[in-house]
């Protein structure tokens, strides 16, 4: 397959896949290990999905050091589903939880939780376009939890260390777009959520990290399929599950083992990160980011040109040279490159390439 050509993919996700990981699902589609049928016709009660799904879990396990304690779900319904079957799960009947809103997703997540009962903003940045991480936090010593959004897709801010919430009240994360992007601590959270189209597979699948005590707060009148209890106890089996996406899932995870785990995937997206911010801090004022240089994403890079005209010129000519997806969120505007972990060190020096030429001619 030397002669394929592959787009730069810049998308904010569904995002980039590791080619090799593409190449084996490839290999497997039609007789996955002898079974004569692709992963998508064997049933998920066969022993043959039964050993890809708990493969997935013991290795994610294994790449973010997740303690015996925790229950790993693979759930549908993406994080957007999350937002409120956590406040239903998590949230007791008459509390209180606190968010920090940093962006356009921890602000939708506050908005879910309070049809549900009550929630309200420990700290929002929105006054300040969503650009920094807030210095503080107007904390609930009853909250039910504190729950913040690691990295903001749209807005390009991430937290690089966790929010410290009050003595006794859990950490709920969604980290779906820089899960699996670095190392973490799983310990210090109670509840951890990520939708997998970012870096971990395709749409479709939901990953989620529950703390063994989280789970018996789950209410006992819960639709079955909005009940973490009862999903975590079926080991993600109790309907038929998103059986191929979870298989992607479990390659991705496999593909990051052999990059030699989140410390090394750490380094390289640094450097990649660190190639497109330099382009935009080295134009002169031609390329201007959106987040403050310490809330930086390594993810997700929003950028703004001189004018609106050139920024639909440079989507334009980006695209004819095989850079793609890198128009802005429609609520934001301008541009933003996307660089999970399946974009390679090349892809970022060809838009970096792209943008100083871009410049040169444009300036």
């Amino acid at each position: 397959m030397s002669d394929l050509k592959r787009a730069y993919n810049f998308n904010p996700g569904p995002g980039a896949l590791p080619l090799e990981v593409l190449q084996q699902a490839q290999s497997e589609l039609l007789d996955f290990k002898g079974t004569g049928m692709s992963v998508m016709e064997i049933s998920h009660r066969s022993k043959e999905f039964e050993a890809v799904i708990q493969t997935a879990e013991a290795d994610l396990r294994e790449l973010l050091g997740i303690p015996s304690n925790y229950k790993i779900m693979f759930l549908q319904g993406g994080a957007t589903l999350q937002f409120a079957m956590l406040a239903m799960n998590l949230r007791p009947a008459g509390a209180s939880a606190d968010y920090i809103v940093t962006g356009a997703w921890s602000k939708i997540a506050l908005k879910e939780a309070q049809k549900l009962g009550t929630a309200r903003a420990a700290a929002n940045t929105e006054a300040d376009g969503f650009n920094c991480i807030p210095a503080k936090l107007d904390l609930d010593p009853k909250a039910a939890y504190l729950h913040f959004t690691a990295n903001e897709t749209i807005h390009g801010v991430e937290f690089f260390s966790e929010p410290t919430p009050l003595d006794g009240v859990p950490l709920v994360c969604d980290t779906s777009s820089d899960f699996i992007s670095r190392p973490v601590d799983i310990s210090k959270y109670a509840f951890v959520y990520a939708g997998a189209q970012k870096n971990a597979g395709p749409s479709g699948v939901t990953v989620v990290i529950a703390r063994d005590d989280m789970l018996e707060r789950t209410p006992a009148n819960l639709p079955v399929m909005l009940d973490y209890k009862t999903l975590a106890a079926s080991g993600s089996l109790h309907n038929t599950p998103p059986s191929f996406a979870i298989y992607m899932v479990g390659l991705v995870f496999q593909w990051a083992k052999r990059q030699g785990g989140l410390a090394a995937i750490e380094k390289v997206n640094r450097v990649k990160a660190g190639l497109v911010y330099d382009a935009i801090d080295q134009s002169g004022g031609f390329y201007r980011g959106h987040a403050k240089p310490e809330a930086r994403s390594l993810m997700n890079i929003p950028f703004r040109l001189p004018s609106e005209e050139l920024e639909e010129t440079f989507a334009k000519e980006a695209k004819k040279n095989n850079l793609i997806g890198l128009k802005g969120h429609r609520s934001v505007g301008g541009m933003r490159a996307s660089v999970y972990n399946a974009v390679t060190v090349e892809g970022a020096q060809s838009l970096v390439d792209f943008m100083k030429e871009f410049q040169k001619k444009n300036g």
